[in-house]
């Protein structure tokens, strides 16, 4: 019996490869990991430090494509005779999971929060406004996991790397170009998030928020409206209708909290507000509150955080 974990490797191996892959550890069986990346081979058996017995490489996928690999992954089932199938819960797994589920008859649940008990999983469910335990009655599982949802756990050393032919077949949707942010965090990655708003009065004001993320070496993200408007760009858009995130930490500034965007952030471990209403919803969902003006207070933290570095 086996777990089969999918890495997307095409950029790395990124915090949440570790995440999976410990999530798999914990199930209790053989992990092994498929992945269609180009990565150094000592970069994928690094996975074996968190729990995977062994890695395999099907370097014929090009780019994501959704039907490739869904053959190569399902290839990867038969050959391993596995009966769980783990992915993080990403673009990827979002269009390759539910084909491979209809593929290989299996039972699909999205976004899991945490470890299986028995054949019942725990899930986010109404925005995140409440939890749901779904039960999986098929013999073969696919299980994607929401990013940030565990802390990854070193539990072995680095494993063994081999070729894998899963029979790729041909491309139907040629990929001409990717355009990706650089140096910056990615959003659903970033363990720290800066966010600010409308209260924020301008795009010429970011400053004080790109100040505070630097000093915490934070992501930075905006809400809709300021995204809509372009003051920032729509990648850093969080929210029901953006991006979803669970970091360590969120501090909003100038944000009045909608439900909309409460949807997308609402799974952080901690939430800092900054607001000069002391109405504002977001108000109800902070774990601490600042009532104040995020052009005080902004700079006031980041010098903070300055102190705090030079003296630790």
């Amino acid at each position: 019996m086996a777990t089969l974990v999918y890495i997307n490797s095409q950029n790395g191996i990124a915090k949440n490869a570790h995440e999976v892959v410990t999530y798999a550890k914990k199930l209790g069986e053989e992990v092994i990991v498929i992945t269609t990346g180009t990565q150094e081979e000592s970069a994928l058996a690094s996975l074996g430090n968190f729990g995977a017995s062994k890695v395999l490489v099907d370097s014929s996928v090009e780019g994501n494509d959704a039907q490739q690999l869904t053959r190569v992954i399902a290839s990867a089932v038969e050959s391993t005779s596995a009966n769980t199938i783990l992915f993080s819960h990403d673009l990827v797994a979002k269009s390759v999971a539910p084909r491979l589920s209809v593929k290989l008859k299996a039972g699909l649940v999205s976004g899991a929060i945490d470890v299986p008990n028995g054949d019942t999983v725990k899930v986010n469910v109404f925005s995140g406004k409440a939890y749901g335990n779904v039960k999986i009655s098929s013999d073969k599982k696919i299980i994607s996991l929401l990013p940030n949802s565990i802390q990854p756990e070193e539990s072995g050393a680095p494993c063994t790397v081999d070729s894998f032919n899963g029979n790729a077949g041909e491309v139907k949707i040629k990929l001409i170009s990717t355009k990706k942010p650089e140096g910056e965090i990615p959003l659903p990655e970033a363990e720290l998030v800066v966010s600010a708003g409308r209260g924020l009065k301008g795009p010429e004001n970011w400053g004080i928020v790109e100040d505070l993320a630097s000093e915490l070496g934070a992501a930075t993200a905006c809400s809709r409206p300021v995204a809509d408007i372009g003051w920032r760009p729509h990648h850093e858009h969080v929210g029901q209708t953006g991006v979803a995130i669970r970091p360590n930490l969120y501090i909003a500034a100038g944000i009045s909290g909608a439900i909309q965007h409460l949807a997308g952030v609402n799974g952080s471990k901690v939430i800092v507000v900054i607001n000069t209403d002391p109405e504002a919803p977001f108000f109800k969902a902070a774990d601490y509150g600042i009532l104040g003006d995020a052009f005080e207070v902004l700079p006031k933290l980041t010098e903070a955080v300055k102190k705090f570095k030079a003296s630790n």
